[in-house]
Order: structure tokens, then sequence, then C-alpha cells
């Protein structure tokens, strides 16, 4: 996938854009687990190809996206999986547009649906406020192709921000600053050079961007702005409208907020890394994103076989948090808002495990290294003066302990003493019987004895 903190956008020579210092917040960094929400006309489709962890070649990669919600610009490939079933599914004559009064939300309890993310650990929630589809989930002036006026009828982001802010969790916002297919005229994208290629970088189209982003900021006061496929190049000045003057605004707004790094400017807040496995700490603070799936939107074609289960969600968020990262997980829901039961599954084990083990992750830092190269497979995170290590398979019933760790007592989550011996001049940790199923088993390392 790719990276956006090395796309900066325009040179202006002389007369560059003035930045406000760029910050990432410790309630940001101690926050660890976030939700995303990708919710929108392609959950009345809510189809994709299925792959698995292999994909398909690169030049089938949009032909067959594996992201239903894309499906807005899959189903314009004249030939696509995605095309065909849709002609079969909603008749020739339907576009996508149209799907937008096939959205009806029924079963949609905002405060029930965030009760389920906050029950999964979320300290934040990200819902799309408008995808690349261009269809606004907010009751906006801006466009009669939102929400409120259209499908649900319903201001969903209003009810989602309140749902958030009463369960005590920070709101963020996704939006989707250069790519808006409601008010485009290009072909479909079918590269990832098209997908830059094919997105409208004129001064008209940066402000109705602008304005819509500046209304999101006025009524929710986001915690997160996470703009997704960088800015039209027409905002990206220095004038009153562009980037730099909405970030000022911004942080005056919400002086703890914080930003993404796909803007497409040199500048951003903690950098994104989606569907990527990072092999080391890095020093900046990042966040991977994924679905639990291979789509964000729901895909009702994909089973158990593409989704992650409790267990592999749970060493995700470990793997992640170790390395100086957030996760931010995604949740597709259906068209009428329920949450299908194999996300739900994998949510509420995760949930459960971090009652018991958040201590090891809320607030965290990470410690010397992320892991070890040999031996059981661990992760290690730090708090304090302690340090936390992850036991990423406990079936192994014993871990090696770094030299770092030698003479440290520790102790199993709710207290009990962990017991450690000597096996050939190393200090070996010894993992209970009753955690040897457990996904991840955590022992926390106190002071020197």
């Amino acid at each position: 996938m790719l990276n956006f903190e090395t796309r900066t956008g325009p040179d202006f020579g002389a007369n560059p854009p003035h930045y406000p210092e760029a910050r990432v917040p410790e309630w940001y960094r101690d926050a660890k687990l976030g939700f995303f929400i990708h919710w929108g006309l392609y959950s009345v489709p809510a189809w994709a190809t299925t792959h698995g962890p292999g994909g398909v070649p690169v030049e089938d990669a949009y032909t067959h996206h594996q992201y239903a919600e894309w499906y807005g610009n899959t189903v314009r490939i004249a030939g696509s999986p995605t095309w065909e079933r849709h002609q079969r599914v909603f008749g020739v004559g339907t576009s996508y547009e149209d799907l937008a009064d096939l959205w009806k939300a029924e079963a949609f309890d905002a405060d029930a649906f965030v009760a389920e993310l906050v029950g999964a650990g979320a300290r934040y929630v990200i819902p799309t406020t408008k995808h690349h589809e261009g269809f606004c989930l907010w009751d906006t002036p801006s466009t009669g192709f939102n929400a409120a006026r259209r499908g649900p009828r319903r201001d969903l982001v209003q009810e989602l921000h309140d749902a958030t802010r009463a369960a005590g969790a920070r709101f963020g916002v996704y939006y989707s600053g250069a790519l808006d297919w409601h008010v485009s005229d290009f072909p479909p994208i079918e590269s990832d050079t098209d997908l830059f290629r094919f997105r409208r970088n004129d001064k008209q189209f940066a402000r109705y961007s602008a304005d819509q982003l500046e209304e999101l900021v006025a009524r929710f006061a986001p915690d997160v702005l996470w703009n997704d496929i960088e800015w039209p190049d027409g905002g990206k000045d220095a004038d009153e409208h562009s980037l730099a003057e909405m970030f000022r605004r911004y942080y005056l707004a919400v002086p703890d907020g914080v930003i993404n790094d796909r803007w497409g400017v040199p500048y951003h807040g903690f950098l994104t890394r989606e569907y990527s496995h990072v092999p080391e700490i890095m020093a900046d603070p990042w966040e991977a994103t994924r679905g639990l799936g291979f789509s964000f939107g729901f895909n009702q074609d994909e089973d158990d076989s593409h989704s992650l289960s409790g267990a592999a969600l749970i060493r995700l968020l470990v793997d992640v948090v170790s390395k100086n990262g957030n996760l931010l997980i995604n949740v597709g829901p259906r068209a009428d808002g329920s949450i299908p039961g194999l996300q739900l599954a994998a949510m509420r084990e995760l949930g459960a495990w971090l009652r018991t083990n958040g201590q090891a992750v809320y607030g965290t830092r990470p410690w010397l290294r992320a892991g070890e190269a040999t031996g059981a497979p661990r992760a290690y995170t730090a708090s304090g003066g302690a340090v936390h290590v992850h036991a990423l398979d406990p079936s192994t019933g014993r871990l090696e302990l770094p030299a770092e760790l030698d003479g440290r007592a520790a102790t199993w989550a709710g207290g009990a003493e962990a017991a450690i011996e000597r096996r050939d001049g190393a200090a070996v940790l010894l993992i209970p019987d009753a955690l040897r199923a457990e996904p991840v088993a955590v022992a926390t390392f106190g002071e020197v004895r």
C-alpha cells in the first residue's frame, strides 16, 4: 500500500505556505486503539471481489478491487466482476448514485453501535463523513447528495458524534479530500497512476472541499482530522482557504487535535500504514489501519477465511503498539446499520482481553526493541519503570528472558506472581497452564530485585 508522507505537492518557490507547528498530542499516543467506520452507499451492494492474503496481480488490482467502498469506481470499469454483478442485481438502468434511495439504515442505533466499539476497547472513533463517492453523511448545505436529504434521511455523523462523546471516547472525522466522484467527470481509476491523475485540482473544487471540512470542524470539533488520498493542489498555496490556514484555524478550535499524513503537503501529524506490516519500532508516532477482513466497507462474500479472528486481532494490536503505533481497526456495517456477526465476535474478544490486560497497552511506549529475532515470539511495551512482556504464543509454556529483564520480579495480570527459573544460565518465564490458551499472555516486570 502507498505511503503518503513522501507526497509533498507543488513547489511554490519563494512564496511557500507556512504551516503551524506539527504536533501529535499525548492523548493520541496513549489511546492506542481507535475504530474506523466505513459506511456509505457502497454498503447497499456490499460487494467486492474476495481476496486472499496474496491479493491479485497488480494489473488487476482496480478491476478486481478488494475494497467494497470502491464499488462506485469498480462498477464503471466495463467487464469487471462488479460491473457484471451490478447489472444482474440492480438492473442495467440503475446507476451507482441511484443506490442512495435504497439505503435506509433502518436498524441503526448510534448509542448501541458505539457501545460495541467502546466495549471492544476503542479510545477514539472515526466515521467516514464523505468517502470517494461524494455522498456526505452529515446534513450539509454544500450539496443535496447527503444522508439527511436522501436515503436514510438522518444526520448520521451527528448521531455518531453524540453517541461517541456520551460514551467518553474521542471523536474524529474521515474525509476524502481530493477524490469526489459525484462532482467529477473523469474515467474510472484503473491504476495507482490514475489515482493521482483522475482527480480535481482546480481552485473551485479545493474551495468546495475546504468549506465542507471547515463545516465538520465547526460542528463537531473533531479530535482527529483523517484525510484520504491527498488534497486538491488548488488548495495547497498560501491563501486564506489553503490547507496551512485551515490547519491553523483547526488547532485554534481544537488545541489538542491531531491530523494524519495524507494531505499531499510537506506537513503531517501521525504517519499512516494501510494493510502493511511494520518490521521495527518507528521513531515517529504512526497508525496502522485495516479492515477486519480484506475490505473496509462490508463485503457480504467474505467469510472467516478472509477475516481476522479475535486472537489475530489481539496479536495485531500488540504488535503495532510495541512499535510506537496506534491501531485504527475498521468496522464495516451492513446497510441497515448493524455490525456483521463475524466482525462483532472478533471485537468482543478483543474487548475482553483488554479489560484484563489493558494496562500493558494503553498509555505505554516502546521499550528498547519491539521483540526478539529468536526464541518464543513476544512483544514488549513499557510504562513508567515497568516492562510488559507479551507472550504471543503462550502455548509454548515458557519464554527465555533477555538479559535486561534478568533479576526483575514479574506479575501476571491480576497480580499473581510470575514464576521464573534459571535454565542453562538464562532466566526463563514459566507461563501458567491457565494462560496457555490465551491469544497473548502478559507478564509485567518491575524494578530489579
